[in-house]
């Protein structure tokens, strides 16, 4: 616990009490990550939820995960859909998408991909890289809407160019197979390479070994490069985008 941490938990405390909903919100981080105060979990849900009820939708998601990961109260998961749809209902992208979660996965409310669709659409067309990434699969499986590849693919991109590691690997894979773009393997293999940054898992791990057993050294040296470019470019347009904010 640093003295700066315990000046900034005195300032938001004092904001709080005075009715600052953004303040009450921070102050409840405080109090569950012990940021200038001990830890204390029942405070830090109590000063998420008296955000909430006042109408702050991140305060909402943050009621509507607690809900539904059962980590800081019983888990829920009506009551996680209760908050998502607040938050979603008042333009929340992250509310949406994680309300077109619950619907896809039939978790709180019966399965419905069509009303899954609804709410990833809302989110993707907001700009949250979680609702394209959702709605690319979508199109590309056909849940809750009508096949696209191309649509898929776009949606890939756009999340991807965001940094969503899935989206990322997803996006190669269109590179790959040549479904909705023309066959580039280079590019995919840029794309699983930029995907292992941030996530080296196994299915990307054997994706980049089967293309580099096809690639030349050249298209292999040609990719790691673009993969550089990509990553170059994705970290301005997130700097750009929390700027912006």
């Amino acid at each position: 616990m640093t003295p700066e941490d315990t000046i900034l938990f005195q300032l938001h405390k004092a904001k709080a009490e005075a009715g600052d909903l953004e303040a009450q919100e921070q102050l409840g981080f405080c109090f569950l990550h012990g940021k200038g105060v001990d830890k204390d979990t029942k405070q830090g849900v109590a000063w998420y939820r008296k955000a909430a009820e006042q109408g702050l939708t991140s305060a909402q998601v943050a009621m509507g995960t607690f809900y539904y990961m059962g980590e800081r109260i019983p888990r829920d998961l009506k009551a996680a859909v209760e908050w998502y749809r607040k938050s979603a209902e008042q333009g929340d992208s992250l509310g949406q998408c994680s309300l077109g979660d619950c619907y896809f996965n039939g978790e709180g409310v019966p399965k419905d991909e069509s009303q899954a669709f609804i709410w990833y659409e809302k989110s993707a067309n907001q700009g949250c890289e979680h609702g394209q990434y959702n709605l690319g699969h979508c199109y590309l499986n056909g849940f809750g809407t009508v096949k696209d590849f191309v649509k898929a693919f776009l949606w890939y991109r756009k999340a991807a160019e965001q940094g969503d590691e899935f989206a990322q690997s997803a996006l190669a894979d269109r590179y790959a197979s040549g479904e909705g773009t023309p066959k580039d393997e280079v590019e995919a293999y840029a794309f699983y390479n930029l995907a292992g940054i941030h996530s080296y898992n196994e299915r990307t791990r054997k994706k980049l070994i089967a293309l580099e057993q096809k690639l030349s050294r050249e298209e292999i040296a040609a990719g790691q490069r673009r993969s550089k470019e990509l990553q170059k470019e994705i970290e301005a347009k997130i700097a750009a985008k929390k700027a912006g904010k």
